[in-house]
């Protein structure tokens, strides 16, 4: 009988999960994924994101699977596209509750927030309602919907805020300017600062006539708005 080997096999090592992350890439697939997500951004921008993978696919030059080897899921693509976005939106809520001003902190978060809404399109449905779980965006939510409350209580114990403004008022101010965001850049930006500004002075204390009862809008309503082709 032949002498058996006293040699193991080896069984193969396992193939690595794919990453969304850009560590340990290659130089080319590195660029691959760099092209994927700045193409993701303009489409988003310009249409919402409930553009199609092989849309973006094709901007970024790239087959549909090699887009999802970087990211498996659309949910990873949307949610690595906003990444920044959502760290500035943290970012401005936690500078406008540190303001010492609580007026100018509450004006301050409205206007950054209404600002960049009005120049991209699908930053309100992926900020604001559509993060998939790939992070915690429901504790993000419910983290950025305490901070709202709490400006509100600042600014009305303040007395420059009107004593029957809602902390869902925010959300009706959202989709409000939402409407703006189907012109060009420039003209979004200019038309949402005047209308900011519009409500902004409505908001604060004067002698207005006590408005309507609130509507019961939480900011995941706000995705449901059209985002265009």
């Amino acid at each position: 009988m032949p002498a058996q080997s006293s040699r193991k096999r080896t069984a193969p090592a396992a193939e690595p999960m794919p990453s969304t992350s850009s560590a340990g890439l290659r130089a080319d697939a590195r660029h691959n994924r760099d092209r994927i997500l700045e193409a993701a951004r303009e489409a988003y921008a310009a249409h919402g994101i409930d553009v199609p993978v092989t849309t973006i696919a094709r901007r970024a030059g790239v087959g549909v699977a090699t887009l999802y080897r970087r990211f498996p899921t659309r949910d990873a693509l949307v949610t690595e596209a906003f990444s920044e976005q959502l760290a500035l939106c943290v970012a401005v809520l936690d500078e406008a509750l540190r303001d010492p001003d609580p007026w100018r902190g509450f004006c301050s978060l409205i206007e950054k927030v209404c600002a960049m809404q009005a120049t991209d399109r699908g930053f309100t449905a992926a900020f604001l309602s559509r993060f998939p779980d790939a992070v915690d965006f429901g504790g993000q939510r419910a983290c950025a919907e305490e901070g709202i409350a709490q400006l509100v209580r600042r600014a009305q114990e303040s007395g420059q805020l009107r004593a029957d403004f809602h902390p869902t008022d925010v959300t009706l101010l959202l989709l409000a300017n939402s409407g703006v965001a189907g012109e060009s850049p420039e003209v979004s930006a200019v038309a949402s600062r005047r209308l900011t500004g519009y409500l902004l002075q409505s908001f604060r204390v004067g002698r207005a006539a006590p408005l309507p009862p609130p509507a019961p809008l939480e900011l995941r309503r706000v995705h449901q708005l059209p985002q265009g082709p």
